[in-house]
């Protein structure tokens, strides 16, 4: 491929993208079969899924080291390997997470990819795209209408109880002034005051049911499951009873569908759900994973953040709901990652420094430690920057050679499938050599705490969890609910493998501790809170928002 110049945003506008049409009769989809949105997108139906396929394809999850300010890349790898091993000849799809507006208005900016290793049409993904975000907003704000309308009505009432109401509303957007509201004011024709809030929609219930539901009859179902508070003699109410899961679903017939697009270099990509990995479980749809190996006979897919986080949740959570299982989990690493765990200050990453990175590479080591305990062989990925040196790139080689792990220099930004081929050689080679299936963390049949205590003491290394006075009792509300054999969703920042974002490295004898429990029961699992997480980010101090623009031709200038 010819390299352009300039931004992320200009190499996305200036590929030559092929007609959705053509990228879906390249894995034998029947142009029929297609709902088009414009020459570039289009949802696909869910009978194109084909079970006895799935069986037969093969499954690579992609995850990371733990996050850094510098980015590790993650999305790019994902998309920059699909671009290798469909030029060793395997027949690849990448199916990913499609982008918050939280984040792309926020921290990061643009999330499809960067470089030659992107998804397109770019801006499109990166804004509206489809509407699967506002179709999944309006479906959680339905429902808190209906209980809000339920509770207000003096005849046609369940008698909920508004203090015990924990459904909030959302927004796809960061705001951090919503996190806590009061609604309701305005006499009694403004409704029951009580206290409420905002979760940002990629965390919302909605968006895990959608990215678990095998069907509209399925999604139907969890809908109504959701749990909604309680009566005032103490007996809990769902969705269902108040007959909300009809209307929710009609909101979302087209959101359940996955959308295709299509890599920079013509190769066939999905994108479907985007719930975050630190406050959600941080991987697309069954469905668009699926949809995808149904149609090829290797699927690229990534999960959020950490393996501490979207990869622990995507085979404890979506792999045991689904029964899939990946072949491979490849561990993007950055030379510029490991020395800031390592404790190298962040405006220095550029300068070479092997001590610093010999000391990060303990993060590396326990990530690769936990794709041990799932039982699934793991590849690193050392997604490489320009200023990483050959001394530095040679002694992360070596650790991994040593620790008996597969590993590849990974060029897919600068040179796209080219710069992957050597990952993709790797990985075909583990998955190849792989016969088994990933072993979970966890039994479903435990109670709640000790699930915790398996991933807080297998996974994140914690020596000991506290639970506070509102988690113990949330821990009985679980239990007389009848959700104590739910897997967890733990909130946890993604920055550190203990709940303190400041401990770097690889974190020992510290302590998790647990604020409060969520409860998920329409998606199907519990959300345990630990430290100071929220589910309603807030806008940094300089947000990406303020570097973007758009002239009168319609160009955009900042988003990538």
């Amino acid at each position: 491929m010819k390299k352009k110049p300039g931004t992320d945003l200009e190499i996305a506008q200036s590929a030559d993208l092929r007609h959705v049409r053509d990228v879906a009769s390249s894995v034998g989809i029947p142009e029929d079969s297609l709902e088009m949105y414009g020459k570039y997108k289009a949802k696909l139906p869910l009978d194109l899924i084909d079970e006895k396929k799935v069986a037969q394809s093969n499954l690579i999850l992609v995850t990371a080291m733990t996050p850094t300010p510098a980015g590790e890349g993650k999305t790019t790898t994902s998309i920059g390997l699909t671009e290798g091993l469909n030029r060793i000849g395997k027949l690849t799809t990448v199916v990913l997470r499609e982008p918050s507006l939280g984040p792309v208005f926020g921290m990061k900016g643009g999330a499809a990819g960067g470089g030659y290793s992107q998804v397109v049409p770019m801006e499109d993904i990166n804004l509206h795209f489809t509407g699967d975000f506002a179709a999944i907003e309006k479906a959680n704000n339905l429902l808190a209408a209906m209980i809000d309308n339920n509770i207000q009505s003096a005849k046609n009432n369940l008698g909920i109880d508004p203090r015990t109401v924990e459904w909030k509303r959302v927004m796809d957007m960061n705001d951090r002034s919503l996190r806590n509201i009061v609604s309701g004011m305005g006499g009694k024709a403004g409704g029951m005051m009580r206290e409420t809030g905002f979760n940002i929609t990629a965390a919302s219930e909605i968006m895990a049911i959608l990215c678990l539901a095998r069907n509209m009859d399925d999604l139907k179902a969890k809908i109504g499951n959701i749990y909604i508070g309680d009566t005032y003699q103490g007996e809990a109410v769902f969705a269902r009873d108040i007959k909300a899961e009809g209307a929710m679903a009609v909101l979302l017939k087209d959101a359940i569908k996955p959308n295709l697009v299509q890599t920079l270099e013509g190769n066939p990509a999905i994108l479907h759900g985007g719930p975050f990995a630190n406050i959600a479980q941080g991987t697309n749809s069954v469905i668009a994973t699926k949809m995808g190996m149904s149609l090829s006979d290797y699927v690229v897919t990534e999960a959020g953040f950490g393996a501490d986080l979207g990869a622990e949740k995507f085979l404890n959570i979506k792999c045991g709901y689904s029964g899939l299982s990946p072949k491979t989990i490849v561990v993007v690493a950055t030379i510029r990652a490991l020395k800031y765990h390592g404790g190298q200050p962040l405006a220095e990453l550029k300068e070479p420094d092997t001590v610093s990175l010999s000391k990060g590479l303990l993060n590396l080591e326990k990530h690769l430690e936990n794709t041990k305990t799932y039982g699934v062989p793991a590849v690193v990925a050392i997604n490489k920057f320009i200023s990483d040196t050959d001394e530095e790139i040679s002694l992360v080689k070596k650790r991994c050679e040593a620790l008996g792990i597969r590993v590849a220099l990974c060029e897919g930004w600068e040179h796209g499938g080219e710069g992957t081929r050597e990952l993709a050689e790797q990985v075909v080679a583990s998955v190849e050599s792989f016969k088994g299936k990933y072993s979970p963390v966890y039994d479903w049949n435990w109670g709640v705490k000790e699930k915790i205590e398996a991933v807080a003491r297998k996974i994140y290394g914690a020596r000991d969890v506290e639970f506070l006075p509102k988690a113990k009792q949330n821990l009985k509300k679980i239990e007389r609910i009848g959700l104590n054999d739910k897997p967890i969703c733990i909130a946890k920042t993604q920055n550190s493998f203990s709940d303190d974002p400041k401990w770097l490295g690889r974190p020992e004898n510290f302590t998790l501790t647990v604020r409060e429990i969520e409860i998920a029961a329409g998606a199907g699992f519990c959300i345990p809170i630990t430290g100071n997480m929220l589910r309603m980010p807030g806008l940094p101090a300089l947000p990406a928002a303020e570097g973007m623009d758009i002239d009168n031709n319609g160009k955009i200038t900042g988003l990538s």
